[in-house]
């Protein structure tokens, strides 16, 4: 899904095609000793994001470049079939 023929980089978010629903972003929550990366999108861009899980839940975490250094805001964690849903949503452009 997303993944661009011949290329080596990881999956590329499609730029919003309509107006994209608004993900919360928070601040990066300290979480348990283990977070499990279950997908991520290509870090060649200024912004690229993971899908995360941990003590049972999941949640997407944002790296952005700013500020002369990375920032890094996660989305309200949730059980999985809500955070990847979200995570598709995201991946198509329908959700920011």
């Amino acid at each position: 899904m997303l993944w661009e023929p011949g290329d080596y980089h990881g999956r590329h978010v499609r730029a919003p095609a309509s107006v994209p629903m608004l993900i919360d972003w928070l601040p990066e929550l300290p979480r348990m000793v283990r977070v499990r990366v279950r997908d991520y999108t290509c870090d060649c861009q200024p912004t690229f994001y993971e899908l995360c899980q941990a003590g049972g839940v999941r949640f997407i975490r944002r790296t952005s470049e700013g500020g002369g250094g990375l920032l890094v805001v996660e989305s309200p964690d949730a059980i999985a079939p809500t955070v990847n849903e979200l995570w598709a949503m995201l991946l198509k452009g329908a959700a920011r």
